[in-house]
């Protein structure tokens, strides 16, 4: 089966970012730390042309932070931009999103001030795939929920400006997500982290290719979760049988075992886990 996920509100989102983007002074880039590569916007050169930017890889509390240690390396060394590690549960490393959107509008503010115009706040904009985190982040900066969340795909509708303090506001703005997903193993990925609609693809099918993740890169941490035997490999039939997920007759109930395994990696039940990998 081949994934294929591009909703209207968020393709009309898309063309409403670009003309947005003559607003802003800054970019905020959010991306998940558990697959940095698969939900990067591939061309987001190409759509805020010059503008500063900063990347969040976010939920790195998810993730494996020897690998989000050296994705934040890559991505700084390769593209010269700055890279912050935040958490999806906690506060303490948003005050440095602040900081670093600052830093990087202030030559903007400079040039206005130097023409004699009254200095302003800096204007910001987040933008990234669909269930990253934007929202969230942006609720935790200001401090309470005006900014709808949601764990579904795709929940967030509105631009809207939310002031953060009195140096800098943001524009929030829906998740961009590729028109064709050619590349299916990014497409997977992003449906195992549930970045896009659960009608858009097979549980049972997304469910096994994590499987086959984790055997590759992650036995011993998903066998002990699941209690396996030693060099049990890691299938959903074995997991089912080792987690008593059985239909009348005894045979494995591959549908509630998927639907147990995508679960539990999105929460990080089984472990700090990440699918796209560096070898550095």
């Amino acid at each position: 089966m081949t994934i294929n996920w591009y909703p209207g509100h968020i393709a009309k989102a898309e063309r409403e970012l670009k003309s947005k983007l003559s607003l802003v002074d800054v970019v905020i880039e959010i991306i998940d730390a558990r697959i940095p590569l698969s939900s990067k916007y591939l061309d987001v050169e190409k759509l805020i042309g010059a503008k500063p930017r900063l990347i969040v890889l976010n939920k790195s509390d998810l993730a494996d932070m020897e690998q989000s240690r050296k994705w934040q390396d890559f991505l700084q060394n390769n593209a010269n931009i700055k890279v912050l590690l935040t958490s999806a549960n906690s506060n303490k490393d948003l005050s440095n999103i602040i900081s670093a959107a600052i830093e990087l509008g202030k030559d903007k503010i400079a040039a206005l001030t130097a023409k004699g115009l009254l200095p302003r706040a800096i204007r910001a904009m987040i933008i990234g795939m669909p269930n990253v985190g934007k929202s969230s982040i942006i609720n935790k900066l200001i401090g309470k929920k005006k900014v709808k969340t949601g764990a579904k795909a795709g929940i967030t509708r509105q631009q809207q400006w939310v002031r953060i303090n009195p140096r800098i506001e943001l524009l929030d703005t829906p998740g961009i997500i590729p028109m064709k997903l050619e590349n299916q193993d990014a497409a997977y990925k992003l449906a195992m982290v549930n970045s896009i609609s659960e009608s858009s693809y097979d549980n049972v099918e997304a469910a096994k290719k994590l499987t086959e993740l984790l055997q590759e890169k992650y036995p011993n941490l998903t066998a002990a979760h699941y209690k396996l035997p030693s060099e049990t490999p890691i299938t959903l039939e074995n997991i089912a049988r080792s987690r008593n997920l059985l239909l009348l007759g005894g045979e494995t109930d591959i549908n509630r075992c998927a639907s147990l395994i995508l679960s539990d990696f999105r929460h990080g039940r089984i472990g700090r886990i990440t699918l796209d990998t560096l070898n550095q």
